[in-house]
């Protein structure tokens, strides 16, 4: 009888912890950038700011999902905050290109039609991720560029600013320091292959993205991405953002995506689309999936991240640098945010 008790009990406790995982379901999960920070070079007064910044990004796309508005609906939201906060490099915080310019590239998509939109090295659009939206639901395109989807943008309406609306100091400081460390491993090594790697390890020039991907009340999901690049880009340099299948990807039947870090990594390796495709084909989880697609990146010699969401709310948030700022949360409104691993 003793027995039966103790059985009993132990079924009701895994019972208990079964029901209790099944109800963690997430709707919205973000990243703002892998590996721009170390650890030893955070502040307690920067890093308050950056979770306040993430935190303020989740609840403001929660709210549209909370309203009954779509994962589109929330995901834009969402990326908006992180444009408008110059913590990230992305709208207002994007880096400066080799001629002092800031080029924004922007994605989206949605997982229940699978139409996308996306924007590259845009000049005067407040908020890219709009632009990207905007070329997916008001243009028979897929991708704009340059001049002419500045152009587009302002033709629907979007909010259309001076480009020294996205001036700081912060990554004008930065542009100037990529430069002279520019200059400096030309004189040391005549630009041997030993200078690149030595600049690979300033992370603060290849890092830093924005994304956000989200799961509404009717089961569609849809991801964002948000960039203003990398530091001292020179000729017009696209990286993996606004690329369909590379930065970001979204399908309902298997899960939203959105990657941060070295995007040429990201885009020989497609990875956003491989994590659907493993899902879609090989039966992984969204835990497995995205496990084996940055385990591609980092053999390859890339860094970064990525967030991605099943249309269960299961979520996956992997990283192969110090740290990457993300955050979580779940359908009953508990959110979750971190930095370092």
């Amino acid at each position: 009888m003793k027995s039966l008790r103790l059985f009993a009990v132990l079924f009701l406790s895994v019972l208990a912890l079964n029901v209790s995982a099944q109800q963690k379901k997430y709707v919205m999960v973000i990243h703002g950038g892998a590996g721009t920070i170390l650890k030893k070079n955070m502040t307690p007064e920067k890093e308050a700011a950056y979770i306040a910044a993430l935190t303020k990004a989740l609840n403001a796309g929660y709210a549209e999902i909370k309203a009954g508005k779509s994962s589109l609906d929330a995901v834009e939201a969402t990326i908006h905050v992180l444009e408008n906060d110059p913590h990230f490099n992305a709208g207002k915080g994007a880096v400066f290109t080799h001629d002092g310019r800031n080029e924004l590239d922007a994605a989206i998509m949605d997982g229940k039609t699978l139409m996308a939109g996306s924007v590259a090295g845009v000049t005067t659009i407040k908020n890219p991720i709009s632009a990207a939206r905007a070329v997916m639901e008001k243009s028979e395109h897929v991708m704009m560029v340059g001049a002419g989807a500045d152009q587009f943008a302002k033709e629907v309406g979007l909010e259309i600013v001076d480009p020294k609306y996205f001036w700081t100091k912060e990554r004008w400081d930065g542009l100037l320091n990529a430069i002279k460390e520019d200059s400096t491993r030309a004189v040391l090594d005549h630009g041997s292959k030993k200078s690149e790697l030595l600049g690979s390890k300033n992370h603060d020039y290849k890092f830093g993205t924005v994304g956000c991907v989200a799961l509404d009340k009717a089961g569609n999901l849809a991801a964002g991405t948000s960039t203003g690049g990398m530091t001292n880009k020179k000729y017009g340099r696209v990286g993996d953002a606004p690329i369909i299948g590379a930065g970001t990807y979204c399908n309902n039947e298997t899960a939203a995506i959105s990657c941060t870090g070295w995007g040429e990594f990201y885009i020989r390796n497609v990875v956003a689309k491989t994590i659907s495709d493993l899902m879609e084909y090989k039966g992984l989880s969204v835990n497995e999936a995205s496990k084996i697609a940055l385990e591609k990146v980092g053999k390859m010699g890339g860094d970064g991240g990525l967030i991605a969401l099943d249309k269960k709310g299961n979520i996956a948030m992997p990283f192969n640098t110090e740290g990457m700022y993300r955050g979580a949360i779940t359908a009953d409104g508990k959110i979750e945010v971190s930095i370092y691993k």
